[in-house]
């Protein structure tokens, strides 16, 4: 029985008490304490006990409401920051919620020990931005570019991160302005900038850019490559020089150097550019031999080898030897590492 019902039915009961008792004339009844005298009819005496337990009954109802009122508010408040937690969670933001009720306390304990991810599949709450959030999140985890500021997504975390790689695998035009200004974006977003420029763009827009970033042996290689394939806009050797003395390059880097060039630079370039790597750079040389194997400079690698001691690159000599006996062999087929 709600409290509406049981407090009209009281008073119901309580009226029909006394107008019963009223009606049989019971008379007067007086009550004395000490000096104290009070007189009322028998009828009122009659509903005084029943009117205090009522009276005391509404009082102890309306104060367990209010408990449980202000219990219920605190799980709703409660339920709300637990929300706000797991949004938070999803955006990857470290921020602190404070709990109100034990229960939603010890959960957060939990959560906030563990991960929180979206599925694959659609999400579906009764929290529209709690659904707008996770759908962002699953198209960033998809590969997608979201631009939606409502996400307030923190630029330091992994998923901002995500979100400006796939920024930059969407718009080109991005690529390129991250590589203007690098020193604003993280390493991984320059790599992957620095590779779609290279797919996408001319030979002349790479020349532009390619100084504004620090160059690793991979992001190189990519470079030489480009560069073999558009040789018409191609780097000078002045240039090349500058870009491989950067990268502590090794005996294994410099033969593949060379093998990326042989084809597409004309003999005097080449030999001449890595003839001035090797007076530089000693491990440079087996390149610079390997060069010169490549267009039959056989004077040009007797007259390198015998400024050489004995024991060094033995595989070159060994080539020499062959060669002046009469024996032909493909560079290939020999290592000279």
């Amino acid at each position: 029985m709600g409290f509406k019902k049981y407090f009209i039915f009281s008073i119901i009961l309580i009226v029909a008490i006394f107008g019963f008792a009223y009606s049989l004339e019971l008379g007067d009844y007086n009550f004395t304490m000490f000096d104290y005298s009070l007189t009322l009819p028998v009828a009122a005496w009659l509903i005084a006990p029943i009117s205090l337990l009522a009276l005391v009954t509404f009082v102890h109802i309306l104060w367990y409401g209010m408990i449980n009122y202000f219990k219920q508010r605190a799980v709703l408040k409660d339920h709300e920051t637990m929300i706000k937690m797991i949004k938070s969670s999803l955006l990857e933001k470290d921020e602190i919620y404070k709990f109100k009720t034990k229960e939603f306390k010890d959960l957060s304990s939990i959560l906030s020990q563990l991960k929180i991810d979206v599925k694959g599949n659609r999400f579906s709450s009764t929290d529209e931005e709690l659904n707008k959030i996770v759908a962002g999140v699953q198209d960033i985890k998809d590969g997608k570019f979201v631009s939606d500021k409502t996400l307030k997504i923190n630029e330091t975390t992994s998923l901002a991160n995500l979100n400006l790689l796939n920024k930059v695998n969407e718009q080109i035009d991005f690529a390129v302005d991250v590589l203007k200004k690098p020193e604003n974006f993280s390493s991984e977003i320059i790599s992957q900038s620095f590779e779609n420029v290279l797919k996408e763009k001319s030979m002349t827009t790479v020349k532009k850019l390619y100084k504004n970033v620090k160059l690793d042996k991979e992001m190189a290689k990519k470079l030489f490559e480009k560069d073999a394939s558009n040789n018409e806009f191609g780097f000078t050797s002045e240039e090349l020089l500058k870009i491989v003395k950067d990268l502590n390059y090794d005996k294994s880097d410099y033969l593949a150097l060379a093998k990326n060039y042989e084809t597409i630079l004309k003999p005097d370039q080449i030999i001449a550019l890595f003839e001035k790597l090797s007076l530089e750079v000693e491990d440079a040389t087996p390149a610079y031999l390997h060069v010169l194997f490549e267009y039959e400079m056989i004077d040009k690698v007797r007259e390198v080898l015998a400024n050489t001691k004995e024991s060094e690159y033995s595989p070159f000599k060994a080539l020499l030897d062959l060669k002046e006996a009469g024996k032909h062999y493909n560079l290939e087929a020999i290592s000279y590492k």
